[in-house]
């Protein structure tokens, strides 16, 4: 964990406590980036560490590898997600700056909203996995935001009210803030 890292989370620690250690599962990392060809931020790892997937606030949904949910597991998010994007640029909606055609950069989605926007890395050839950046898409349209941040620190800002988004909802974050672990989805 890097020092950036431990710092955010120690604020987001305050900010809303996380689950009790027996209620996040141990996360095998290397498998997790083998099976979707890439190692993941050290921030994001500490932050499912400590938490596991789940939502803040009643809004903000982060992903969770091998999630006893389907629909907030990471890996299939990433592959659905990335295929709905190349429907929209093949059928012609503009890429946001940093993904320009043969660019070689792509997105690797992390959180969803209850409101459908999702949140992302901006993967870029040569940048590694700790410096990506965090994009957000609007639900059902074509708006971007770019933020100069790793994710654990795009949550702590947005919670603490450091960071606005003009495309996440006003109504977040909530006050007090809270976490909650996602159940297993009853089949």
């Amino acid at each position: 964990m890097t020092s950036d890292a431990g710092q955010a989370l120690s604020k987001l620690r305050t900010l809303v406590g996380p689950p009790l250690p027996q209620d996040v599962p141990i996360v095998d990392w290397p498998e997790v980036a083998a099976s979707i060809g890439q190692e993941l931020p050290s921030d994001y790892r500490c932050l499912v560490d400590s938490y596991g997937g789940g939502i803040f606030d009643e809004y903000l949904c982060l992903y969770e590898p091998k999630c006893r949910n389907p629909y907030y597991d990471l890996a299939e998010m990433i592959a659905e997600r990335g295929e709905a994007l190349d429907y929209l640029w093949i059928r012609g909606e503009e890429r946001p700056e940093g993904l320009e055609e043969g660019s070689g950069a792509h997105l690797v989605c992390w959180a969803t909203t209850e409101n459908g926007e999702c949140l992302f890395w901006l993967v870029t050839p040569g940048v590694g996995p700790d410096e990506w950046v965090v994009m957000v898409n609007e639900a059902r349209g074509p708006r971007w935001e770019r933020f100069e941040m790793g994710c654990l620190e795009f949550l702590v800002g947005v919670l603490n009210g450091d960071i606005e988004s003009e495309i996440l909802s006003s109504r977040f974050p909530t006050g007090p803030h809270q976490f909650q672990r996602f159940l297993a989805l009853e089949v």
